[in-house]
């Protein structure tokens, strides 16, 4: 069976909108607040991340932004590892000619799409952005694992990772990690009922 991975860039305060100050949120490019030996560290988790995944799991906004900075045609390990995974695209809106390399989309009922695949891969599924995609994810408790590699910076503004939610989403921490000199890498699994 599958496991569900969302692997979030995040701020203190939660915030994944716009990291790279592309919506024009007017906060500037959280993401490049890290530099030398963070960003280096950094790429290496998200490398080593990649070559962990069985498949990866995406909202069609997030598809789109791979795409438009050519993940599909880039070259070196980590692209070629990225376009050679299986990657399932969610998409209320047409998607009908995926132009990255193994790329399906799901169709329908999200939740139960989402249900099919845990049954057919057996792995890692890696979710990377895709916020509206994580917050159904979260509210149907389809998330096995959260990944969150926090920024030391209060962005004040934004979409935040988790929304309302019908309930309480018990998690139990596994894993920190210190990644650079700034940024901690927090590794939560969902705790479900016995």
């Amino acid at each position: 069976m599958g496991k569900i991975v969302v692997s979030e860039n995040v701020s203190l305060d939660g915030v994944i909108q716009d990291p790279t100050d592309e919506d024009s949120l007017g906060r500037g490019n959280w993401f490049t607040f890290i530099g030398g030996q963070d960003r280096e560290e950094w790429t290496k988790v998200e490398f080593e991340e990649a070559l962990g995944a069985e498949a990866l799991l995406l909202g069609r906004r997030t598809y789109a932004w791979f795409v438009a900075r050519g993940w599909a045609s880039r070259s070196g390990q980590w692209a070629d590892r990225l376009r050679n995974l299986p990657k399932y695209v969610v998409s209320s809106s047409p998607l009908d000619d995926p132009t990255w390399t193994n790329s399906t989309v799901l169709k329908g009922d999200v939740v139960g799409e989402v249900s099919k695949l845990r049954q057919q891969v057996d792995g890692d599924i890696v979710v990377y952005g895709s916020g509206r995609l994580v917050h159904t994810l979260v509210e149907h408790d389809l998330v096995d694992e959260l990944r969150l590699m926090t920024y030391p910076i209060v962005v004040g503004a934004g979409e935040r990772l988790f929304g309302e939610t019908s309930g309480v989403k018990p998690m139990h921490l596994v894993d920190t990690r210190t990644v650079g000199d700034g940024l901690a890498l927090l590794t939560y699994q969902s705790v479900r009922d016995a």
